[in-house]
């Protein structure tokens, strides 16, 4: 990859962000952007960042891991003004943290599974997290070069495409993300018109998340996290402003709203 496969028009070695960086697509994107000369720096948030990247090769001081909880407004503000306090410019922002199942939580068949508690936090990381990294890091977004703020999003959040029914709060929480930074493009439009603002369906990757609900899925398309981080990064190379506020698949389709 060279720079141009980074952020398109941009003039050199770009500075990037990774949100949800310590395992699954997070991590595979952030191995994928140290092995590209056109990144200066990965700056690589998730609440066990420093665990998961202290021991190994920081590449070569391009990378740079800080605990931050993305549901937590003021880590966020605090991580950002850091960067904003040292003069950095975010050309990519890609925001890969998301909830499906845990401890307590999974995707409900029925309306009678629809728990108060579990809607928060799935909300709190797939719609919440996403719209308050982008409020918390915007100062650092240049409005005088090309960027692109990405966040994974899923088909299953795609209201136009939902036919079975069922996983109320994943998909509620996915579409209201998919809302909020539409929204946010418009906004972007006029403030940080050269800014690129994406939202990625990236298929089914063989991760955590994924894993009990694999059963169906062909072999084909069902994607280990390095294949997955590469054909993110494609589609996030190929965009431009005037394609801010798509909902896109891995492969570059447009997915329905």
């Amino acid at each position: 990859m060279t720079n141009a496969c980074v952020v398109a028009g941009s003039d050199g070695p770009v500075e990037v962000l990774v949100v949800g960086a310590s395992a699954g697509i997070g991590a595979a994107c952030v191995r994928a952007l140290l092995a590209d000369p056109g990144v200066a720096r990965v700056h690589a948030w998730s609440r066990h960042a420093v665990r998961a990247w202290g021991d190994m090769d920081n590449g070569g001081g391009r990378l740079l891991a800080r605990d931050v909880d993305a549901t937590d407004a003021g880590q966020l503000d605090a991580a950002a003004a850091t960067l904003h306090e040292g003069g950095t410019r975010l050309q990519l922002v890609l925001n890969t943290a998301g909830l499906l199942h845990a401890d307590g939580i999974a995707p409900e068949r029925s309306l009678a599974q629809v728990d108060a508690a579990a809607l928060r936090r799935v909300f709190e990381v797939n719609a919440f997290a996403p719209i308050l990294l982008a409020r918390a890091v915007e100062r650092c977004i240049p409005r005088d070069a090309p960027a692109v703020f990405a966040s994974l999003s899923a088909r299953v959040g795609s209201i136009g495409d939902n036919a079975l029914g069922g996983w109320y709060a994943y998909r509620a929480a996915k579409a209201a993300q998919n809302q909020l930074l539409r929204t946010l493009s418009i906004e972007w439009r006029r403030t940080r018109p050269r800014a690129c603002v994406l939202l990625l369906h990236p298929g089914t990757v063989d991760t955590g998340l994924s894993r009990p609900f694999q059963a169906r899925v062909p072999a084909s398309r069902l994607f280990d996290v390095e294949t997955a981080a590469r054909q993110l990064l494609a589609v996030i190379a190929g965009a431009t402003r005037a394609g801010s506020g798509r909902f896109v698949a891995w492969d570059g389709s447009e997915v329905p709203w």
